[in-house]
Protein backbone atom coordinates (compact mmCIF):
# COMPACT_ATOMS: atom_id res chain seq x y z
CA UNK A 1 0.00 0.00 0.00
CA UNK A 2 3.03 2.25 0.26
CA UNK A 3 4.88 3.40 3.32
CA UNK A 4 3.75 6.99 2.82
CA UNK A 5 0.12 6.30 3.70
CA UNK A 6 1.11 4.34 6.80
CA UNK A 7 3.49 7.15 7.80
CA UNK A 8 0.87 9.84 7.34
CA UNK A 9 -1.68 7.95 9.46
CA UNK A 10 0.07 7.25 12.77
CA UNK A 11 -2.85 5.52 14.51
CA UNK A 12 -4.58 2.24 13.80
CA UNK A 13 -8.09 3.73 13.76
CA UNK A 14 -8.92 6.56 11.37
CA UNK A 15 -11.84 8.15 9.55
CA UNK A 16 -12.55 8.90 5.90
CA UNK A 17 -11.23 12.46 5.97
CA UNK A 18 -7.90 11.35 7.45
CA UNK A 19 -7.65 8.65 4.79
CA UNK A 20 -8.40 11.13 1.99
CA UNK A 21 -5.74 13.46 3.36
CA UNK A 22 -3.15 10.69 3.29
CA UNK A 23 -4.07 9.90 -0.33
CA UNK A 24 -4.19 13.46 -1.63
CA UNK A 25 -1.17 12.87 -3.89
CA UNK A 26 -3.13 10.28 -5.86
CA UNK A 27 -5.13 11.44 -8.88
CA UNK A 28 -8.10 9.27 -7.91
CA UNK A 29 -8.02 8.74 -4.11
CA UNK A 30 -11.42 7.06 -3.96
CA UNK A 31 -10.30 4.43 -6.44
CA UNK A 32 -7.21 3.93 -4.30
CA UNK A 33 -9.39 3.40 -1.22
CA UNK A 34 -11.34 0.74 -3.10
CA UNK A 35 -8.08 -1.00 -3.96
CA UNK A 36 -6.81 -0.84 -0.39
CA UNK A 37 -10.06 -2.34 0.88
CA UNK A 38 -9.99 -5.12 -1.70
CA UNK A 39 -6.42 -6.05 -0.80
CA UNK A 40 -7.17 -6.00 2.93
CA UNK A 41 -4.62 -3.24 3.54
CA UNK A 42 -7.37 -1.34 5.33
CA UNK A 43 -10.61 -2.65 6.85
CA UNK A 44 -13.88 -0.73 6.93
CA UNK A 45 -15.31 -0.98 10.45
CA UNK A 46 -18.37 1.01 9.40
CA UNK A 47 -19.04 3.68 6.80
CA UNK A 48 -16.35 6.35 7.19
CA UNK A 49 -14.32 4.51 9.86
CA UNK A 50 -11.33 2.25 9.19
CA UNK A 51 -8.44 0.36 10.70
CA UNK A 52 -5.28 -0.97 9.06
CA UNK A 53 -5.17 -4.61 8.01
CA UNK A 54 -2.91 -7.16 9.69
CA UNK A 55 0.10 -6.65 7.43
CA UNK A 56 0.15 -2.85 7.83
CA UNK A 57 -0.70 -2.75 11.51
CA UNK A 58 1.99 -1.44 13.86
CA UNK A 59 0.15 -2.26 17.08
CA UNK A 60 -3.22 -3.68 18.16
CA UNK A 61 -6.16 -1.44 17.39
CA UNK A 62 -8.32 -0.26 20.29
CA UNK A 63 -11.88 -1.55 20.43
CA UNK A 64 -12.51 1.00 23.18
CA UNK A 65 -11.57 3.91 20.92
CA UNK A 66 -13.62 2.40 18.10
CA UNK A 67 -16.63 2.11 20.41
CA UNK A 68 -16.50 5.86 21.07
CA UNK A 69 -16.23 6.57 17.32
CA UNK A 70 -18.78 4.16 15.86
CA UNK A 71 -21.83 5.81 17.44
CA UNK A 72 -22.11 8.88 19.56
CA UNK A 73 -22.28 10.67 21.74
CA UNK A 74 -21.46 7.61 23.80
CA UNK A 75 -19.11 6.13 26.34
CA UNK A 76 -18.32 2.55 27.37
CA UNK A 77 -20.37 1.19 30.26
CA UNK A 78 -22.47 -1.82 31.30
CA UNK A 79 -20.95 -5.32 31.04
CA UNK A 80 -17.83 -4.36 29.11
CA UNK A 81 -16.88 -1.69 31.63
CA UNK A 82 -17.50 -4.09 34.52
CA UNK A 83 -15.15 -6.56 32.84
CA UNK A 84 -12.62 -3.79 32.10
CA UNK A 85 -12.42 -3.00 35.83
CA UNK A 86 -12.17 -6.68 36.77
CA UNK A 87 -15.49 -6.57 38.62
CA UNK A 88 -17.02 -9.59 36.87
CA UNK A 89 -15.21 -12.82 35.91
CA UNK A 90 -16.88 -13.45 32.55
CA UNK A 91 -15.29 -12.36 29.29
CA UNK A 92 -17.60 -9.92 27.49
CA UNK A 93 -17.42 -10.17 23.71
CA UNK A 94 -19.57 -7.18 22.75
CA UNK A 95 -18.26 -3.71 23.60
CA UNK A 96 -21.19 -2.16 25.47
CA UNK A 97 -21.79 1.58 25.71
CA UNK A 98 -24.47 4.06 26.74
CA UNK A 99 -25.78 6.90 24.64
CA UNK A 100 -28.49 9.55 24.56
CA UNK A 101 -29.37 8.45 21.04
CA UNK A 102 -31.44 5.44 20.07
CA UNK A 103 -30.28 2.05 21.30
CA UNK A 104 -28.26 0.43 18.50
CA UNK A 105 -26.21 -2.65 17.71
CA UNK A 106 -23.40 -2.79 15.16
CA UNK A 107 -21.89 -6.04 13.87
CA UNK A 108 -18.51 -5.21 12.36
CA UNK A 109 -15.47 -7.09 11.03
CA UNK A 110 -13.80 -6.45 14.41
CA UNK A 111 -16.67 -7.48 16.67
CA UNK A 112 -20.01 -6.35 17.97
CA UNK A 113 -20.70 -2.95 19.52
CA UNK A 114 -23.95 -2.26 21.39
CA UNK A 115 -25.35 1.03 22.65
CA UNK A 116 -28.09 1.43 25.24
CA UNK A 117 -30.04 4.67 25.49
CA UNK A 118 -30.13 6.41 28.89
CA UNK A 119 -31.58 9.78 29.96
CA UNK A 120 -29.46 12.87 29.37
CA UNK A 121 -29.37 13.62 33.11
CA UNK A 122 -27.76 10.23 33.76
CA UNK A 123 -25.49 10.45 30.71
CA UNK A 124 -23.81 13.64 31.88
CA UNK A 125 -22.12 12.15 34.92
CA UNK A 126 -19.87 9.29 36.00
CA UNK A 127 -17.46 9.31 33.06
CA UNK A 128 -13.70 8.83 33.09
CA UNK A 129 -11.22 9.57 30.31
CA UNK A 130 -8.60 6.85 29.97
CA UNK A 131 -5.37 7.69 28.16
CA UNK A 132 -3.83 4.93 26.08
CA UNK A 133 -0.12 4.19 25.76
CA UNK A 134 0.19 6.28 22.59
CA UNK A 135 -1.40 9.35 24.14
CA UNK A 136 -4.94 8.96 22.82
CA UNK A 137 -7.96 8.47 25.05
CA UNK A 138 -11.42 6.95 25.28
CA UNK A 139 -14.41 7.57 27.52
CA UNK A 140 -15.65 4.93 29.95
CA UNK A 141 -18.06 4.96 32.89
CA UNK A 142 -16.55 4.88 36.37
CA UNK A 143 -17.22 1.56 38.17
CA UNK A 144 -20.27 2.82 40.11
CA UNK A 145 -21.86 4.23 36.95
CA UNK A 146 -21.20 1.06 34.95
CA UNK A 147 -22.93 -1.01 37.64
CA UNK A 148 -25.85 1.40 37.88
CA UNK A 149 -26.31 1.35 34.09
CA UNK A 150 -26.28 -2.45 34.20
CA UNK A 151 -28.80 -2.53 37.07
CA UNK A 152 -31.16 -0.31 35.13
CA UNK A 153 -30.70 -2.07 31.79
CA UNK A 154 -31.42 -5.52 33.28
CA UNK A 155 -34.86 -4.25 34.41
CA UNK A 156 -34.70 -6.26 37.60
CA UNK A 157 -37.73 -6.32 39.82
CA UNK A 158 -35.80 -6.44 43.10
CA UNK A 159 -37.71 -5.35 46.19
CA UNK A 160 -35.13 -5.94 48.91
CA UNK A 161 -31.42 -5.87 49.64
CA UNK A 162 -31.51 -9.67 49.79
CA UNK A 163 -32.73 -9.84 46.19
CA UNK A 164 -30.19 -7.23 45.13
CA UNK A 165 -27.39 -9.20 46.81
CA UNK A 166 -28.43 -12.33 44.89
CA UNK A 167 -28.13 -10.40 41.62
CA UNK A 168 -24.77 -8.88 42.53
CA UNK A 169 -23.05 -11.84 44.15
CA UNK A 170 -24.72 -14.86 42.49
CA UNK A 171 -25.72 -13.65 39.03
CA UNK A 172 -22.92 -11.16 38.28
CA UNK A 173 -20.45 -12.83 40.69
CA UNK A 174 -19.08 -9.52 41.92
CA UNK A 175 -16.98 -9.81 45.07
CA UNK A 176 -18.63 -8.25 48.16
CA UNK A 177 -15.47 -6.23 48.82
CA UNK A 178 -15.93 -4.47 45.47
CA UNK A 179 -19.44 -3.38 46.42
CA UNK A 180 -18.35 -2.38 49.91
CA UNK A 181 -15.71 -0.01 48.51
CA UNK A 182 -18.06 1.86 46.16
CA UNK A 183 -18.63 5.59 46.56
CA UNK A 184 -22.02 6.11 48.19
CA UNK A 185 -22.12 9.76 47.18
CA UNK A 186 -21.86 8.84 43.53
CA UNK A 187 -24.62 6.26 43.85
CA UNK A 188 -26.88 8.79 45.56
CA UNK A 189 -26.31 11.21 42.69
CA UNK A 190 -27.05 8.54 40.05
CA UNK A 191 -30.21 7.44 41.87
CA UNK A 192 -31.51 11.00 41.68
CA UNK A 193 -30.62 11.37 38.02
CA UNK A 194 -32.24 8.06 37.11
CA UNK A 195 -35.07 8.56 39.61
CA UNK A 196 -34.55 4.93 40.50
CA UNK A 197 -35.64 3.11 43.63
CA UNK A 198 -33.33 0.21 42.76
CA UNK A 199 -30.28 2.47 42.74
CA UNK A 200 -31.31 3.92 46.12
CA UNK A 201 -31.53 0.32 47.32
CA UNK A 202 -28.04 -0.36 46.00
CA UNK A 203 -26.73 2.71 47.78
CA UNK A 204 -28.22 1.56 51.09
CA UNK A 205 -26.60 -1.85 50.60
CA UNK A 206 -23.21 -0.25 49.92
CA UNK A 207 -23.46 1.86 53.08
CA UNK A 208 -24.54 -1.12 55.18
CA UNK A 209 -21.72 -3.30 53.89
CA UNK A 210 -19.28 -0.49 54.54
CA UNK A 211 -20.47 -0.24 58.13
CA UNK A 212 -20.70 -3.95 58.93
CA UNK A 213 -18.51 -5.65 56.34
CA UNK A 214 -20.91 -8.53 55.81
CA UNK A 215 -23.41 -9.67 53.19
CA UNK A 216 -25.91 -11.63 55.22
CA UNK A 217 -27.67 -8.97 57.26
CA UNK A 218 -31.44 -8.74 56.73
CA UNK A 219 -32.76 -6.16 54.25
Amino acid sequence: MGDLVRTLIPYEEFDYQVLLGALKEYAHPRDRITTLLRKGAIIRVKKGLYIFGDDARKQPFSREILANLIYGPSYISLEYALQYYGMIPERVESVTSVTVGRSRKFSTPVGQFTYRMIPMAAFRTGVDQVTTGDGRSFLIAVPEKALVDKLRSDRLSVQSQKGLQAWLFDDLRIEPAVIREMDSRRLEDYAGRYRSRKIHLLNRLVRRLGQHGGVNAHA
